[in-house]
């Protein structure tokens, strides 16, 4: 009992940096229909941003809000510099667009940082808290509340704000959303940043607990990535179940089979849902843009 608990806590906290970077992908997809191989660095600079300016002697209060505003600027240039001049391309050629951007990110940080693996110090003072008899880090918990919080927070400021509601109405019908009044650059741009904002605040709440590495974003983004699908591309709800379920099964399959063959039964099981659901667990049957 205290091995399963353990494990599904494991599962769950690994499954929540997987959910927030499917939710970067739900959100930049549902806006733009790009799928963002370069959501991963997001996560990445976030954790080495603040690692680096901790080590500098920035207080860790201030050093994250810092990581966040680098992670967002990045994001914001991708979507200036490289996808929306390349708007009217076709779909590979954008995804190719943001995989060339994932491998220059990656280059960047190589050369301002370094290739060595950095942690951070946890967020509280308690290293441990026991339940159901398992010995679960408080970090973990820091995670899962925040990916909770997250989503919720992403929840509201689209259901209940003006900006988030002009979002939407991109994500549904760019051209009758523009005749609107939207501002459908500005609201790619909040999407972009958004999604960067997110996977930041996941990077410096991961780092404790699994390390950072400037290359950490490839893995990242093949995760998340599959979560999506798993849930329903386009779906944020969807996406945190996908990120969870994977995260869940790679830890189940490590404790009880060998960590070998995690990744290998986390993406057959991703396999048999598309086959069965190919719209995932949330998604629609058929989607149809004008």
């Amino acid at each position: 009992m205290n091995d399963l608990v353990q494990l599904l806590v494991s599962g769950l906290t690994v499954g929540s940096v997987y959910a927030v970077v499917a939710i970067g992908f739900t959100l930049i997809y549902a806006a733009s229909d790009v799928v963002n191989f370069a959501q991963g660095e997001f996560v990445m600079i976030g954790g080495l941003t603040t690692v680096f300016l901790s080590m500098h002697g920035v207080p860790l209060w201030a050093a994250a809000p810092l990581a966040v505003l680098v992670a967002i600027v990045a994001g914001l240039l991708l979507q200036k510099l490289a996808i929306e001049p390349a708007r009217q391309a076709s779909d590979v050629s954008l995804v190719i667009i943001t995989l060339g951007a994932s491998i220059f990110i990656r280059g960047v940080a190589e050369l301002v940082f370094d290739k060595q693996f950095h942690s951070l110090p946890p967020i509280s003072s308690r290293p441990t808290v026991h339940m159901l008899g398992a010995s679960i880090t408080t970090q973990s918990l820091w995670v899962l509340g925040s990916t909770l919080a997250m989503f919720a927070g992403l929840y509201l400021f689209l259901q209940r704000t003006v900006t988030g509601k002009g979002l939407r109405a991109c994500a549904s019908n760019r051209l009758a959303a523009k005749l609107v009044g939207i501002n459908i650059s500005l609201s790619l741009c909040l999407a972009y940043g958004l999604s960067a904002a997110l996977g930041a605040l996941a990077g410096v709440l991961v780092t404790p607990i699994t390390l950072t590495r400037y290359d950490i974003g490839v893995l990242l983004a093949m995760k998340g990535f599959s979560a999506a699908l798993l849930g329903g591309i386009g779906n944020p709800l969807g996406a945190v179940l996908g990120g969870l379920l994977l995260g869940l099964l790679e830890s189940l399959a490590a404790g009880y089979l060998t960590s070998v063959y995690k990744d290998g039964v986390a993406f057959v099981a991703l396999i048999l849902v598309l086959l069965t659901m190919p719209g995932g667990l949330l998604g629609s049957k058929a989607v149809e843009r004008v």
